[in-house]
């Protein structure tokens, strides 16, 4: 038989603290009052609590409710966002965007940096990665910020959830692995690793097209193709953190199978950007010979331009179709195996194409499985890794100073 146990006098006190503060976070600064009502707690408890967090540094008063009469519960409390810091740095193959932001999530700098490939030379490795390193610091001092409390890392990849290490399913520059060893170098900063792609989907989960949503499916449609499942209100990783690995989802229409060590010959030749930019071009429409991401992206936006164009000569419509078609194909594994209920497209290419282009998908997807599944275009745009990767290392400062699970 199952006994069950009474919260101690200090749990109690864990709990409401942390409940209080994560409605000062999420609605900003709140009279005693309104912390009263949202809570349920008693006036003696919320007292108590406020005094307690204003104590530890957690929480200020910041004013007045201006309609309510003067005295304490008129007080506004709000949560220090200075209290702590953290970073979010999206790691690509051809350099680095990075954010210094306050414990509220706002960000207080932010910087860019190119990195060339320098081949084999192990020196200009550790350079490169000295560099992105110096600017997030140089970044957060500009903000008047001497400490990180957590930086949290998107890169391309697998990573371990035993290990935390990154594994490449591809061909990663040296510097990636020279940056992360940099990073857990600095003093008491907790580094976070977290796939791209996973970090894209946490952003759509919490502040994007999925806000509300249990159970969806990013799929990240840019130089390759990868997806974030997120069941039951989970992020799932799987065994070795290659949940979403569908860039080598085997399926008709390309030119032979994936293997191992490279996934040309699956999902992400139909649908990474060097696929879509000769797609664009059989369909007379205009992409640059980089065949990368923005260029595909700058396809995609033709095909959506031609749409409005007077009189005939439409490439675009045919062009969205064929990709649409090869969308729902890789879509439609996922669906029948995981049944999300919802799909979101995001990348540089779902990103472009919008509404129109989720549409399509949805069409012929309805076509090809019997689950009913919605199709969204992302709502957190260019900005989609970094924004989870602001929230995964909140997340983290939190559990910290909060004390929560």
């Amino acid at each position: 038989m199952t006994t069950a146990r009474t919260a101690t006098p200090s749990t109690a006190r864990a709990i409401n603290d942390r409940l209080a503060l994560n409605l000062l976070l999420d609605q900003g600064p709140l009279t005693a009052t309104e912390l009263r009502d949202l809570t349920g707690l008693s006036r003696p408890t919320v007292a108590d609590l406020l005094d307690r967090l204003q104590r530890t540094g957690l929480v200020a008063v910041v004013g007045e409710r201006g309609e309510q009469r003067r005295g304490p519960n008129a007080r506004l409390y709000a949560l220090v966002a200075s209290r702590a810091h953290l970073g979010a740095v999206d790691v690509r193959s051809g350099g680095v965007t990075l954010v210094v932001a306050d414990l509220a999530g706002q960000t207080l700098g932010a910087a860019e940096i190119a990195v060339a490939e320098p081949g084999d030379d192990a020196a200009a490795h550790r350079a490169a990665a000295g560099r992105i390193v110096g600017t997030l610091l140089d970044t957060a001092r500009r903000a008047g910020v001497e400490h990180l409390h957590t930086v949290a890392v998107g890169a391309p990849g697998l990573v371990d959830p035993a290990t935390g290490r990154l594994q490449s399913t591809g061909e990663l520059p040296a510097w990636h692995a020279e940056l992360l060893t940099a990073l857990h170098e600095l003093p008491g900063t907790d580094v976070i690793l977290e796939n791209e792609v996973n970090l894209a989907g946490r952003a759509e989960h919490r502040i994007g097209a999925a806000r509300g949503r249990d159970d969806f499916v990013l799929v990240w449609l840019g130089h390759s193709v990868g997806a974030a499942v997120v069941l039951d209100g989970r992020l799932r990783r799987g065994a070795r953190g290659g949940t979403g690995e569908i860039c080598f989802l085997p399926v008709p229409g390309t030119a032979g199978l994936p293997s191992a060590t490279s996934c040309e010959g699956g999902f992400h030749g139909l649908a990474g950007s060097a696929a879509v930019c000769a797609l664009a071009r059989a369909h007379g429409l205009p992409a640059d010979a980089a065949d990368d991401a923005p260029a595909a992206e700058a396809a995609v936006r033709a095909a959506l331009d031609s749409l409005d164009a007077p009189g005939g000569g439409r490439p675009g419509g045919p062009f969205l179709d064929e990709l649409a078609e090869r969308i729902a194909l890789g879509v439609s594994a996922v669906c029948v195996v995981l049944d999300p209920g919802c799909v979101v497209l995001g990348g540089e290419i779902g990103r472009a194409g919008g509404v129109e282009l989720a549409a399509r998908v949805e069409r012929r997807l309805a076509a090809l499985s019997p689950l009913r599944t919605e199709v969204r275009p992302g709502e957190t745009g260019g900005g989609a890794v970094l924004g989870g990767a602001v929230l995964t290392a909140g997340d983290a400062v939190r559990r910290d100073l909060f004390g929560e699970p």
